[in-house]
């Protein structure tokens, strides 16, 4: 069983009739059994992030959403009443959260956008805004919430709008049929790098790597109002070349992000995935470290260390992972829930029981299979294997290849008493880009021996 998108080509593509443009997503159905999150950008156990939303501005790095922020303060202060161009102002800040990885800009999103809706309640602009900072913020029920007000303020050209919010809610509530049908309407409406986009990451969430990559294609070629966009998506294209065993056609992926945005973050955080999946792990190290110095975020320090404890330097994995806890207050302070990611960490290189209560509270708030996966993960690691790989059953219930969840599936199954369920998790992981992480890919092929 399968649903369908039926998707416009990009521009620039020639016209295809509907029923030959239709991008399968594989259900869960076709894959409930074998199963394998989160890049992100950055592939963390938390999953790839959210493909971007339709904003303002543009990437620091070669372009100046400086002056696209200059330009809506000062439209603010020339109408201090209207919605809109605290709206706008407010789709700025949080563009610039994405280039710059800075939380503040979210406090600075929030004030804009509840003063907009102070001042004009049935606003859609704004409600569209206050879903985008609720995402960002991981917190998914308030945004499916406001992309549903959103939907009702919204029409004509303005329908669209909502949906990229809607869509991403709905997958990291773990609602991922309601998911399929609403972007299902978002593709009919308006086929375009933001849909484009999700069709890839719900492909990818079922296991269908080729269908995902193809999708991310599509993407790049409708392209976007901000080069940071295309890079991002550039970049999460390299991470599923990987997954698929095509390293050469990741780094063209890798170089082309870095061309479209130079020094731009996620793409060097790629380049060092792709330095460890081909052994080189001195290379890696010193790739991670130029990536933690532009920007030192948790699941970058983390990634850092563990290249470190893979290359054997134990002291210096120690010194770099005990400043996660440091880094962590960072998105902290800007609001944003990290239930999921810490008990990820804490399952590592931490807590394992701490990691479980945390898994427990992210899967309360939100039962995805990220959430999943991180709660078995620290079960599995607290001593409770059976439990963890009960978890990481459910993690994989959409038929997922991800590399990290595959790997805390076989891990789990061992520790279980499952031996053949585990050499078939670890050996997928391997197959679809577990390397890329040498800690975990040395764990694994130990397991395998």
């Amino acid at each position: 069983m399968s649903t369908l998108f039926p998707l416009d080509p990009p521009p620039g593509r020639a016209t295809r009739t509907r029923a030959a443009a239709r991008l399968l997503v594989t259900t869960v159905a076709a894959f409930a059994i074998a199963l394998g999150v989160l890049s992100l950008l950055d592939r963390t156990p938390a999953g790839p992030p959210a493909p971007p939303a339709p904003t303002v501005g543009a990437s620091r790095d070669g372009t100046d959403t400086g002056a696209e922020v200059r330009r809506l303060q000062a439209a603010v202060r020339m109408a201090p009443e209207a919605a809109g161009p605290r709206a706008q102002l407010a789709a700025a800040y949080l563009q610039r959260a994405r280039e710059t990885g800075d939380p503040s800009f979210y406090v600075r999103a929030e004030g804009l956008v509840r003063s907009a809706l102070a001042h004009d309640p049935g606003n859609a602009e704004a409600t569209v805004q206050a879903g985008t900072l609720a995402l960002a913020r991981h917190d998914f029920s308030s945004a499916l919430v406001l992309a549903q007000r959103a939907q009702r303020q919204s029409s004509g050209a303005g329908a669209v709008a909502p949906y990229p919010v809607l869509v991403d809610a709905l997958v990291e509530l773990g609602r991922y049929d309601e998911a399929e049908r609403a972007l299902q309407a978002m593709v009919d409406l308006k086929p375009n790098l933001a849909a484009y986009a999700r069709v890839s990451y719900l492909r990818e969430l079922h296991g269908d790597l080729d269908g995902a990559a193809a999708a991310m294609r599509d993407a790049i070629a409708a392209g976007g109002p901000v080069p940071e966009h295309v890079a991002s998506l550039q970049t999460l294209l390299a991470g599923l070349e990987l997954a698929r065993g095509r390293p050469g056609a990741a780094r063209r992926a890798t170089d082309a992000a870095l061309a479209a945005v130079p020094g731009y973050v996620p793409a060097l955080a790629e380049d060092a995935r792709l330095r460890a999946s081909r052994g080189d792990l001195g290379g890696a190290v010193a790739a991670w470290r130029r990536v933690v110095a532009r920007r030192p975020l948790p699941e970058h320090v983390t990634a850092l260390g563990e290249a470190e404890l893979a290359a054997g330097r134990r002291a210096q994995a120690r010194r770099d992972l005990a400043l996660v806890g440091v880094q962590r207050r960072l998105p902290a302070a800007g609001g944003v829930n990290t239930d999921v990611e810490r008990a990820a960490f804490e399952a590592d290189h931490g807590d394992p029981r701490r990691g479980v209560a945390l898994g427990r509270r992210g899967w309360a708030a939100a039962p995805s299979v990220r959430s999943a996966d991180a709660l078995g993960w620290s079960l599995t690691r607290s001593g409770r294997p059976r439990e963890g790989l009960a978890w990481a059953h459910r993690a994989l219930r959409l038929g997922s290849l991800d590399p990290l969840l595959r790997f805390h599936a076989g891990m789990s199954a061992r520790a279980a008493g499952r031996p053949r369920e585990a050499r078939a998790h670890l050996r997928t992981a391997l197959a679809h880009g577990l390397r890329a992480t040498p800690w975990q890919a040395r764990q694994a092929r130990e397991a395998l021996r």
